[in-house]
């Protein structure tokens, strides 16, 4: 059953006006229409305990933020829907498993047959009922929802942005772009490394950004190489390859970073500052992390990092989440001498401390190939110390694989439930398919449950900042965050950052002793915050 305090909202007219009404038994009442700069003056969107009701964020969140409606519980229903489609078997409805999209008219509207507030209370019904009273599907529809503010925020708020910085980190990794060249045009050290390369190649006419091409130079030339990827390339030796995987790395750089890059996203907001306008799509990934939506958000590299700069009077509290999964791991499996290796130090270290592996560098590579399923080199050599030394940590991986393996369904800490596989032949196309199956829902349950302990991190640092004037939370990088803030108010804020993540474990995994410790550095620009 609905809750009685639950209020549906809808978009007309591209948001400049909204509707109200009450929803309650799979009915909506009382509808009224405002237009969107007054819709706050609705006594029931601020009423105490309040459940704001929508189809998707995207279309109806901006209105009501530029109203000044307060955000604080909300159901997503386009978001839950597809949760509860793999979860409780949910009929995948096209109307409520994409983003709302303007008709001609520019109208949101959920169906042409069912008035849209009718069909909402309808479809939150359906999804209450098939919740019932599951505790941890009912707190993954409340984050997943506000998941859904959190990237409409984000993108409204932008992340700051130096071009001029910008450009000069371009320039020192990639060399000047040729005069007159356009954002796209090849830049001077990667020009030279393309001429490398084809004269390595004898092939003058080569284009190094097609790997078919590249693919058929290099068998031309003698490499038995089945693709060109940096792993395959470096274990041949010809005066091709090293410039080859350095031209690939800048391509990478240019391509997903470059000028072109910032021309598209970054804009000068109403207040004359330069923003980068990332897209977020929350749960873009079947696991329930986050993807984007061509900007780039949750892949921004390294090498330009330091253009991601706080403006004058202000720094960046940068937070990373360390060992993140492996910490998630633990306390799915209450694995408490897991925990223990991680209790008040790198979780990797305490591997090494305790004896089960005898670096850092082996712990992480054992862990990840428990994560991952490696079944090749050092991970490989490592996972059975771990499974000697956490049989409970190490069987919740392995039963994931195996069930994956039977085309079985397996669930995350709160209940997002892996989708099916397709049907694989009984023979050994079929066996490999099903291994490759089983590493992906091995890693399902980690990594989704490390996804909901994220996204109660972000919503508990949205509430730790509300009342910091000046304070904004404007980037999130699946396990890391970022937060501009006044300066003088910096070390309170990221205070408040690391026990907003204490927080989100207690939340998740109550009493069971696991710790999700935050690496946090005041800043002022993102590439002074080291790893």
């Amino acid at each position: 059953m609905t809750a009685a305090g639950d209020v549906g909202v809808a978009a007309l007219d591209r948001g400049a006006r909204v509707v109200v009404a009450t929803l309650a038994g799979g009915r909506a009442s009382d509808a009224v229409v405002h237009e969107s700069a007054h819709v706050a003056a609705d006594p029931r969107l601020a009423a105490p305990g309040v459940r704001i009701v929508w189809q998707d964020a995207k279309a109806i969140a901006p209105a009501l933020l530029d109203a000044g409606v307060v955000l604080d519980r909300v159901r997503d229903v386009r978001l839950v829907h597809r949760i509860l489609v793999e979860a409780r078997a949910l009929p995948a409805e096209e109307r409520w498993s994409h983003p709302l999209r303007t008709d001609a008219e520019g109208l949101f509207s959920l169906a042409p047959e069912a008035e849209p507030l009718d069909a909402l209370a309808e479809q939150l019904e359906a999804q209450e009922s098939a919740i019932g009273d599951d505790p941890g599907l009912r707190m993954l529809a409340a984050a997943e929802s506000m998941g859904g503010v959190l990237a409409v925020e984000l993108g409204r708020q932008g992340l700051p942005f130096d071009r001029a910085r910008h450009d000069a980190l371009l320039v020192e990794a990639l060399g000047e772009r040729p005069p007159g060249a356009g954002a796209s045009a090849r830049p001077r050290r990667m020009d030279a490394l393309a001429a490398e390369v084809r004269e390595a190649l004898q092939a003058p006419s080569l284009n190094p950004d097609s790997p078919q091409e590249v693919l058929k130079a290099l068998r031309r030339a003698g490499l038995d190489v089945a693709s060109t990827s940096r792993w395959e390339l470096a274990e041949h030796e010809h005066p091709a390859v090293a410039p080859l995987i350095e031209y690939k790395h800048l391509s990478r750089l240019h391509t997903a970073n470059g000028w072109a890059w910032a021309q598209r996203w970054a804009r000068i907001d109403e207040r004359g500052r330069c923003r980068l306008a990332l897209e977020y799509v929350p749960g873009g990934v079947v696991t329930g992390r986050w993807a984007t939506e061509g900007s780039g958000a949750m892949q921004i590299a390294r090498q330009i990092r330091g253009a991601v700069a706080a403006e004058p009077g202000m720094r960046l509290v940068v937070a990373d989440a360390a060992q993140l999964e492996p910490r998630a791991l633990a306390a799915i499996a209450r694995d408490e001498a897991l925990a223990e290796a991680g209790r008040g130090t790198d979780l990797y270290r305490g591997l090494v401390d305790r004896g089960v592996v005898d670096t850092r560098q082996h712990a992480k590579l054992g862990m990840l190939g428990a994560l991952y399923g490696g079944t090749t080199g050092e991970s490989a050599a490592v996972l059975p110390r771990l499974a000697r030394a956490y049989p409970k940590a190490m069987g919740v991986v392995e039963s994931a694989a195996r069930a994956g393996e039977r085309r079985e369904r397996v669930r995350t800490w709160l209940g997002r439930t892996s989708p099916l596989p397709p049907r694989w032949r009984d023979d050994e196309r079929g066996l490999r398919q099903a291994r490759a199956w089983g590493r992906f829902t091995r890693n399902f349950v980690v990594q989704g449950t490390a996804a909901e302990w994220a996204l109660a991190w972000m919503a508990g640092v949205r509430r730790a900042i509300r009342d910091v004037d000046g304070a904004a939370l404007v980037c999130f990088l699946h396990d890391e965050v970022i937060v501009q803030v006044p300066e003088e108010r910096a070390e309170e804020v990221a205070a408040a950052v690391r026990e907003a993540a204490a927080e989100a474990g207690r939340l998740l995994f109550g009493r069971f002793p696991i710790e999700f410790p935050v690496q946090t550095a005041i800043v002022g620009d993102w590439g002074q915050a080291k790893d």
